[in-house]
């Protein structure tokens, strides 16, 4: 019969399995976000292209598709290992949600070669350009999102969290660049551009400040010095400009084409800059993934140690001995071993419990997300609205009803069985 020392080593073998997977999970997630910041620069040089009609950016796009593929391989390549050591596991835990995603982000990532030989070709307008790079670059955080909300350690979890987050309002900054560069170049906008820019303005200080919130003081410290004041105050210059343009009497000069460019400029800085702290909340996440394993690894060599010269005791007499006050008798060394079982065993339960604790407050905030998204969905079922139109309504009723964006959210959620089902036949 097996004592409680063989249990406590294999739930100790348990937590070093899901470590190792979660450091290869982490590597993708770092390789995630090396991809997403190259298509995120490809975006932007393809609507500049696209504005333009093809007058800039047409030298500068093929390196950078280059860098991308490169990178998309690198992607492709950590997809397939995580599949192929899946099925060699007789435990999924999160797989099933994480591959889900995976499989969604593929035949996306399989468009792209169509979706630059059109761009090359000037047959799509820049909005086109940049919504079909955001839906990419959504299923891409999608896998990221999934990562962290399987974590089971929650200072994994927690660095996973401000990752998720912090690449996420990058996202914004990105397609606020995308945009940006695109109605500079034009020369002109109008009201319901003004409001997309001010959305994509909110949504990045929204993501960041979870980020902040998930954050360690050295990683912040870099966040802050990365803000260059320079650069912000290039960018809230040019904020101003951008959102307050009146339609030209004629067609665009070089003014605006400056102006684009500047834009463009200023915010690949800010973005650039973006890229030093994902790389340092990539490098903390596989640091930490290596010393929580190699601490578990530790153990459970101390348990394997014990097990060789634990004996069969006396049934488990100490069980109910009060830890606080009963004395071990120095001459029983065997009951100095089964006391050193139960204390591993008690400080094992202590540590999961608290571990777990803490989990559920790291996964609040990728709660929250999942409960807007359920909003949206039931928006955009029963109202017939875009993704983009059911989240701004949300917002907007958010703003008009001063509550936060969940709460609104969860209230909408509340009232699901009292709306009517959709008709399938309705016109779109």
């Amino acid at each position: 019969m097996k004592s409680g020392l063989h249990f406590l080593i294999a739930a100790r073998q348990c937590e070093i399995d899901e470590l190792d997977q979660l450091a290869r999970t982490s590597e993708l997630v770092g390789l995630i976000g090396r991809l997403v910041h190259a298509l995120q620069r490809e975006r932007g040089m393809s609507n500049v292209f696209l504005a333009s009609r093809g007058r800039r950016f047409a030298d500068q796009r093929d390196p950078q598709i280059a860098e991308c593929q490169a990178l998309e391989q690198a992607v492709r390549n950590g997809f397939d290992q995580l599949e192929t050591e899946a099925r060699q596991r007789a435990s999924a835990g999160n797989s099933a949600r994480l591959f889900s995603r995976i499989a969604w982000v593929l035949p996306g990532l399989d468009a792209l070669p169509a979706l630059r030989g059109r761009i090359g070709a000037l047959e799509l307008a820049p909005a086109e350009a940049t919504a079909a790079f955001a839906k990419l670059v959504a299923g891409l955080l999608a896998v990221v999102f999934e990562a962290a909300d399987g974590a089971t350690d929650p200072e994994i979890s927690r660095l996973l969290v401000a990752m998720f987050n912090f690449m996420q309002g990058k996202e914004f900054a990105g397609q606020e660049r995308a945009f940006g560069a695109a109605t500079l170049a034009l020369g002109r906008s109008n009201e319901a551009q003004r409001v997309q820019w001010l959305h994509l303005i909110e949504s990045q200080e929204r993501c960041f400040h979870v980020f902040t919130d998930f954050s360690s003081d050295e990683v912040l410290a870099l966040w802050r010095e990365s803000e260059a004041d320079a650069t912000m105050a290039e960018l809230e210059r040019l904020r101003r400009v951008g959102t307050t343009l009146a339609a030209p009497a004629a067609s665009p000069d070089a003014q605006y084409s400056q102006l684009s460019q500047n834009w463009f400029d200023c915010c690949t800085r800010r973005i650039d800059a973006m890229r030093t702290v994902e790389d340092r909340l990539a490098a903390d996440l596989r640091a930490l993934c290596n010393r929580k394993t190699a601490q578990a690894r530790t153990d459970l060599e101390a348990y394997q140690q014990l097990l060789g010269t634990l004996a069969p005791q006396s049934g488990g007499a100490l069980f109910f001995d009060d830890a606080g006050t009963q004395a071990v008798a120095p001459a029983s060394y065997g009951r100095v071993l089964e006391r050193s079982v139960l204390d591993m065993v008690q400080e094992q339960s202590q540590r999961l419990q608290a571990m777990s604790d803490e989990l559920q407050t790291v996964r609040a905030s990728l709660n929250e997300r999942k409960v807007v998204e359920r909003a949206k969905g039931l928006l955009m079922a029963h109202r017939r609205l875009s993704e983009d139109e059911a989240h701004k309504m949300l917002r907007q009723t958010a703003m008009n009803q001063k509550r936060r964006l969940v709460d609104v959210a969860e209230s909408m959620l509340a009232m699901a069985d009292y709306l009517p089902m959709p008709d399938a036949r309705a016109p779109r």
